[in-house]
């Protein structure tokens, strides 16, 4: 009788502890998961296919990155603005006190940025909000004016399914979530380019490649969601 009692005993032990494993390797996961953005990539986020709540797009890291987006200037207050890209997408952007100011490629101030004026933004993304670390004027025709139709990106439409193209050059050995996430010059000047080749969305991410080229991870339009940047920071494929 006691023998009986003693191995159930055991056995519902047994199973309290293998769920507690259980629960602790979930937790853990998603730990590892959330805390892996700073440097590279994860295959196993990368290819989510998360939804970024009214944005369109994938969101596949799970932490601001570099990045930017263009358009025109919505509005305007002491702490923040907001523009609407080409593509409809509406980003709002946080000033900072070491946000610099051009307008074209002469040093400005926070009073250039004015309602109905074209602006290039560089900065941490996150969703659709940006952290600005550059703000660039832009003439109102010309560059940075290029249309989502001329370009090829299609806009964002919700219930719409992503657009599966593919143009130019992409990677022989690429593969969805594999690379380093980058900063700085490198990830600022693959981001100007995705965004004059392809406007109307937010690049929330920039990733280096295993042969030296960029990834470039683009949310808020159906398509381009890759747009691919050489090492002279040339455009020279999307998907």
């Amino acid at each position: 009788m006691f023998s009986r009692k003693f191995t159930k005993l055991l056995a519902i032990g047994a199973t309290a502890i293998a769920i507690g494993g259980g629960a602790y390797g979930i937790v853990g996961a998603t730990a590892n998961t959330g805390s892996g953005t700073a440097t590279t990539a994860s295959s196993t986020s990368a290819t989510s296919g998360q939804r970024v709540p009214g944005s369109g797009g994938s969101n596949a890291r799970s932490g601001p990155a570099a990045g930017g987006s263009s358009g025109t200037v919505d509005s305007v207050s002491k702490s923040s603005f907001t523009i609407s890209t080409s593509a409809g997408q509406k980003v709002t952007v946080k000033k900072a006190p070491s946000t610099k100011y051009h307008k074209g490629t002469s040093s400005s101030s926070a009073s250039a940025i004015k309602k109905g004026v074209s602006v290039l933004v560089l900065g941490t993304t996150s969703g659709t909000t940006i952290t600005a670390s550059k703000v660039v004027v832009q003439p109102t025709a010309g560059g940075g004016s290029t249309t989502p139709s001329a370009a090829g990106v299609v806009p964002f439409q919700r219930g719409a399914q992503s657009t599966s193209k593919q143009v130019g050059q992409i990677p022989a050995n690429y593969r969805q979530g594999s690379g380093t996430i980058v900063s700085g010059r490198a990830a600022n000047k693959a981001t100007e380019a995705a965004l004059a080749a392809y406007p109307g969305g937010v690049v929330d991410r920039v990733v280096k490649l295993s042969n030296g080229e960029y990834e470039v991870h683009n949310i808020g339009v159906n398509w381009p969601h890759h747009v691919f940047v050489n090492q002279d920071f040339k455009v020279v494929g999307a998907n």
